[in-house]
């Protein structure tokens, strides 16, 4: 008589989270039953559609014998209430994680499986391709975090990996999430944050790859975008705020206080420089708004964690903090771009200091201090010169163009007469255009304006 041999189990639980998104479930369902890793699971986890997104799941399960599908009795506002339902019904010794408008490419769940079997490490990150609808153009997640195949001893020999949050672009070790007792917060938003910052932490180890293993598409339709997309929204900022508080108690509670500076880091190099880039942008009540939420935040953050921000943030968050929201919207402007000049400076003691007003207090001065770069020192074609668009108006054929010019380093007070031309680079041959230069005019407190032009 045969002996009759057990049926493997799935190598591999793909959990798929969706709410009122039947159009885009099938692309990211497919993207996973056409691995190139056959032996998986994928289950559907319906936080309680109002559309055909149930009906679309069903489908799909019966079309292939490895889809499961599970629907919650109400909906739960987040996704860490499906991604903990699907995770409790996984039958794979791994586990990964698909949102409904992704996809993840043809290897990720084979390449990421293979890492794990090879390095015994309790979970595998690999690199996240960022596909944007509006442009049709592509990034990619911190490519610096992916530069080559590693395998790292705790977070504590590389806590730089903060920085890598997202829950989807992992493959876990279902008996370390169980073990732990790792669960996704539910109730919140960016709950991706608290729980990779914990399976960070509680790592003994885990491996990188720097292929991409995970493809997060960002929609152009302002009606379906992300929450992590929609910062326009204060209550976004609140939401990433509470995320930042929650993993901090994490940390104390844990025995893990000595990771807040890294954690801190993050923070201002990932979350609040994201809201800071959008301030030229915001109107003057929700940079208010905003700054009433998050500067609290900020003077709880480890010193060091501050000191590690460039010079052009650190000033930046300072206006923010201080009140001065029209200025911290103007320095934004210069964040990541170091040649861009500041509207006005002014020198002081032998220093120089960010703004037109003198800082009259050492905290101040400290804050706003940009002696170190050397804006006097440089060559006319290096110097840091500002132009800035301030009114634009279509005439018939014509456009007429205002542009004003700040010159903190002074680089335009000589004798000599000054011309200026505007190149504009169209698909056709760049074009040179004349235009007319006129000195500044003193402000109303005697202050040179800006130079137009």
């Amino acid at each position: 008589m045969p002996i009759a041999r057990p049926v493997p189990g799935p190598d591999v639980t793909v959990v798929v989270i969706v709410y009122n998104d039947a159009e885009r479930l099938p692309r990211a369902v497919r993207s996973v039953l056409g691995q190139s890793l056959r032996n998986l699971e994928v289950i559907i986890v319906d936080d309680c559609s109002t559309d055909t997104t149930r009906a679309t799941a069903r489908r799909l399960a019966a079309s292939d014998p490895r889809v499961r599908c599970l629907r919650l009795p109400v909906n739960s506002g987040g996704c860490g209430a499906p991604r903990n339902a699907g995770l409790e019904a996984a039958a794979a010794p791994h586990v990964m994680f698909l949102d409904s408008d992704d996809e993840l490419p043809y290897h990720a769940c084979k390449s990421l499986l293979l890492t794990a079997e090879e390095t015994g490490a309790d979970l595998v990150t690999g690199e996240v391709v960022r596909n944007f609808e509006e442009t049709g153009t592509t990034g990619l997640w911190y490519p610096e975090l992916f530069a080559d195949v590693r395998v790292v001893d705790g977070i504590r020999a590389a806590p730089e990996y903060f920085l890598d949050h997202l829950s989807t672009n992992k493959l876990y070790r279902a008996d370390f999430l169980a073990r732990h007792r790792l669960r996704f917060p539910e109730g919140v938003h960016y709950e991706d944050q608290l729980f990779s910052a914990q399976a960070f932490t509680l790592a003994r180890t885990f491996a990188v790859v720097p292929w991409p293993v995970y493809t997060w598409w960002l929609a152009a339709d302002p009606d379906r975008l992300s929450i992590s997309s929609s910062r326009h929204r204060i209550r976004n900022a609140v939401d990433r705020v509470l995320a930042a508080r929650l993993i901090d108690a994490f940390l104390e509670d844990s025995g893990n206080a000595d990771l807040r500076p890294a954690k801190d880091e993050k923070f201002l190099r990932h979350d609040l420089r994201l809201y800071l880039g959008d301030l030229p942008f915001r109107e003057l009540w929700w940079i208010t708004e905003f700054a009433a939420v998050v500067t609290p935040y900020l003077r709880t953050l480890a010193p060091e964690a501050l000191a590690a921000m460039p010079r052009e943030q650190r000033v930046c968050q300072y206006l923010l903090e201080t009140g001065r929201f029209a200025e911290a919207a103007e320095c934004a402007r210069t964040l990541d771009r170091p040649h861009l000049a500041p509207r006005h400076v002014v020198r002081e003691g032998g220093r120089v200091y960010w703004g037109r007003t003198p800082p009259g207090s050492p905290e101040a001065a400290a804050a706003l201090d940009i002696t170190d770069w050397r804006l006097d020192e440089q060559p006319f074609a290096t110097g840091p010169l500002r132009h800035e668009v301030a009114r634009v108006d279509p005439a018939g054929p014509l456009l007429r163009v205002l542009l004003h010019t700040y010159d903190p380093a002074r680089l335009l007070d000589g004798t000599e007469p000054v011309t200026a031309e505007l190149r504009i680079a169209t698909t056709a041959e760049p074009l040179t255009v004349p235009f007319r230069y006129d000195p500044p005019h003193p402000g109303p407190d005697g202050t040179p304006g800006p130079r137009t032009a």
